[in-house]
């Protein structure tokens, strides 16, 4: 799968870069069929704690899967894009899977 990250008007550390590349790939465990991710690292302008924005776009054929989360962290909130993706692509294998055994029938 090709991950591309872009931190947007700021430099991401290799660290970061790493976990979000390890936690993207793992994706694959759960629907073999992805294309590529993009993901997007945004520091919100609002004065708030949780102002760390993660965006993934997740191509995979049929529809593009979409996640955005703002937390503390950009830990954090990658952490919960990926559990949502994770939901996201489970739905999307079972609905997959039914449509195969409804057309073997």
């Amino acid at each position: 799968m090709n991950i591309q990250i872009h931190s947007i008007h700021f430099d991401a550390d290799q660290k970061l870069l790493d976990l979000i590349n390890k936690k993207v790939e793992k994706l694959n465990h759960y629907f073999d069929a992805i294309i590529g991710s993009e993901v997007f690292l945004k520091i919100d302008k609002a004065s708030t704690a949780e102002n760390k924005v993660v965006e993934i776009k997740l191509n995979v054929p049929g529809n593009d899967l979409f996640v955005k989360r703002q937390c503390q962290s950009f830990e954090e909130a990658a952490d919960e894009c990926t559990d949502a993706l994770r939901q996201q692509l489970k739905k999307r294998k079972e609905k997959t899977r039914r449509n195969l055994s409804r057309k073997q029938i």
